[in-house]
């Protein structure tokens, strides 16, 4: 007899499977009004995705925006939705050139209907849900334009661009309202809370810092020249445990009290954490470019356990950590459990509480992109040109998207669709597109 799975105990317990879900998504989570209040696990459960019905500890609401990169102030990546067992391509719109090797902007849905997406050729684009562009409004000329995702609360969106300016641009017809100088480089995705911004700043000898900001005015209200080396590591907040946390390329993985954002800890991870990081009950999880994944104690930065990929012993070896086993992939973070990619081209899960490997399974490249949760699959993309989605089970493989480029993105899991962004294809002149995903016969 086949012992029952947590998660088929989980079910159980809630009265409740996915079967029989009407249309693609159950997104009973989603923040559709725009207000940034809704609890991003949906109904009942805590802003990390946990349903609180296990002996695990439970979280209090995210209260942050699910129309922000890894839907909430923890970063987990987790979306309260059911994902076709077969996609076909929708439509596809032109967005990245390629240029550059970090990870691209992913999709976002406003609270409008609307996709935003932000690319590297320093344009942002308000899609709708047809394929058809309501507007595209240059906010950069800087070559590499923006790998950053929008935050966006108040009819605004908030993004950063490689020329060191944080942009506010009005969701309904794209007009610049204002822009900041905040550095050399923006290109981590802004965090919204409470109407401030706080965004992870490149300079250029190399160092970096940490603003918060206005989202209204723009005004830099605060800064700390902390880290050492480039961060762009999206910002994630704790607000019950008083932490505000981002990793940088100087390999450490750095910690504030919130609100009143004195200095508490640092961690080094022994290399780059150039990816978000995500928190759930109490555990920050930290990819690095060591070739590992680390949950370290959010209050006190200490080590509680230590994942290394297939090819971490490698990376850790490496004048170029990149080439090998690093991980540059965002973890997502539901039930328990932690969902990632490395260079070695696996996609993981782990336990979140031990840090032991429940399963890997290889696509056909890198994974350096953001893994997203749903309540029976993961998401991940590769740089085959394939969007995966796994069962979180047992890591198999329920289908795969094809397009032409890395899949560097964050897919946006909706109610009517799946959207994903890509790198333009190597060595042409064609543009690295945006695909929207749905349910095939």
């Amino acid at each position: 007899m086949t012992e029952p799975t947590r998660r088929d105990w989980l079910r159980a317990l809630g009265g409740a499977t996915t079967a029989g879900v009407a249309g693609l998504a159950g997104c009973s989570g989603l923040d559709t009004d725009g207000s940034g209040e809704g609890d991003t696990a949906g109904s009942g459960g805590s802003g990390d995705g946990s349903d609180g019905e296990d002996d695990r500890p439970t979280e209090g609401p995210d209260d942050g925006l699910s129309t922000q990169f890894r839907r909430g102030l923890r970063n987990t990546g987790y979306v309260d939705a059911t994902i076709p067992e077969s996609v076909e391509t929708a439509w596809e719109v032109p967005a990245n050139r390629g240029d550059h090797s970090a990870s691209k902007g992913s999709p976002v849905k406003a609270p409008n209907g609307a996709i935003v997406l932000a690319d590297d050729t320093g344009r942002v684009q308000s899609i709708a849900p047809d394929g058809s562009v309501n507007w595209a409004t240059s906010i950069s000329d800087d070559d590499r334009g923006s790998h950053g995702t929008p935050a966006i609360a108040d009819g605004s969106l908030y993004v950063g661009t490689y020329d060191g300016v944080v942009s506010s641009v009005a969701l309904d017809d794209g007009e610049i309202l204002w822009q900041t100088d905040a550095g050399d480089a923006a290109a981590a995705s802004p965090t919204y809370h409470d109407g401030k911004l706080y965004v992870a700043i490149e300079h250029a000898t190399p160092s970096g810092s940490v603003v918060k900001m206005d989202a209204e005015s723009g005004e830099i209200e605060w800064r700390d020249e902390r880290p050492t080396n480039h961060p762009h590591s999206t910002v994630a907040i704790d607000r019950e445990r008083g932490r505000l946390i981002f990793g940088s390329n100087d390999g450490h993985c750095y910690a504030w009290s919130f609100p009143d954002l004195e200095r508490e800890w640092a961690y080094d991870t022994g290399g780059d954490v150039k990816l978000p990081l995500a928190i759930s009950e109490g555990i920050a999880v930290v990819p690095s470019w060591a070739g590992t994944v680390t949950g370290l104690d959010v209050e006190d930065g200490s080590v509680l356990w230590e994942f290394e990929t297939d090819g971490g012993e490698t990376a850790r070896g490496s004048p170029d950590p990149g080439d090998t086993g690093g991980v540059m992939c965002a973890p997502a973070v539901h039930d328990g459990e932690v969902y990632v990619g490395s260079h070695d081209s696996n996609a993981y899960a782990i336990d979140l509480q031990t840090g032991e490997k429940l399963w890997a399974t290889p696509t056909g490249g890198w994974i350096t992109g953001s893994a997203v949760a749903t309540n029976d699959h993961v998401l991940v993309g590769s740089y085959d040109a394939k969007l995966y989605a796994l069962d979180r089970d047992d890591g198999s493989v329920t289908w795969t998207a094809e397009g032409r480029g890395d899949v560097t993105s964050a897919p946006a899991v909706t109610d009517d669709g799946i959207y994903y962004a890509e790198r333009a294809p190597e060595d042409s002149d064609e543009a690295g597109m945006c695909y929207k995903l749905v349910a095939s016969d």
